[in-house]
């Protein structure tokens, strides 16, 4: 079974998704600022058990020996509520790509899951020793762009992927375990 690690960053505690999670996760997720980017594999409207229906699929998942990485983003200096979630499914071969993530709307614009981001790259290229892997985002979804920007995504292409916002395409980065070391040396 693969578990997913405690990670620590400067500010945030990455850990590992779990059902006691779901209130605090129906409260941010259910918002359609969060959603509208998002595929639309995620329902809309959220339903009243989404989070908890989430959270019981994706451990069953990996109880059942899927390799898949789920934390949940918690402030260091917080209350030890979940604000986001990161899951990570590096051998996944579909067009939503190894990586997904979102951020509580009170949150953004703060370098926050940038800090998540790069930790998870680590554990990726470090501790996984992966070579590459694939993230998407709407083409509308800028801070996600500049995420992937900002830890080491090369633009590849688009894939066609429906989002709830319409867009019925979504861009493709590889992020690169050369790339990646290259620019977490840079100071």
């Amino acid at each position: 079974m693969f578990e997913t690690p405690r990670i620590e960053t400067q500010r945030l505690i990455l850990r590992p998704l779990a059902l006691s999670d779901a209130a605090a996760i129906q409260r941010h997720f259910n918002n359609w600022n969060v959603i509208k980017t998002l595929a639309t594999v995620v329902p809309w409207p959220y339903p009243g058990d989404g989070a908890e229906s989430f959270i019981r699929r994706e451990l069953d998942k990996i109880a059942a020996g899927e390799e898949s990485y789920q934390w949940v983003l918690v402030l260091r200096a917080g209350d030890g509520e979940a604000i986001g979630n990161i899951n990570f499914r590096p051998r996944a071969d579909g067009r939503k790509g190894n990586r997904g993530f979102w951020l509580a709307e009170p949150y953004w614009n703060q370098g926050l899951m940038t800090e998540a981001i790069a930790a998870v790259n680590d554990f990726a290229f470090l501790t996984l020793g992966l070579d590459h892997f694939h993230v998407c985002n709407a083409p509308s979804n800028v801070a996600s762009r500049r995420v992937k920007q900002k830890t080491g995504a090369e633009f590849v292409g688009f894939v066609e992927l429906a989002h709830h916002n319409g867009e019925s395409r979504a861009e493709k980065w590889k992020v690169t375990r050369e790339t990646w070391l290259r620019d977490r040396a840079k100071p």
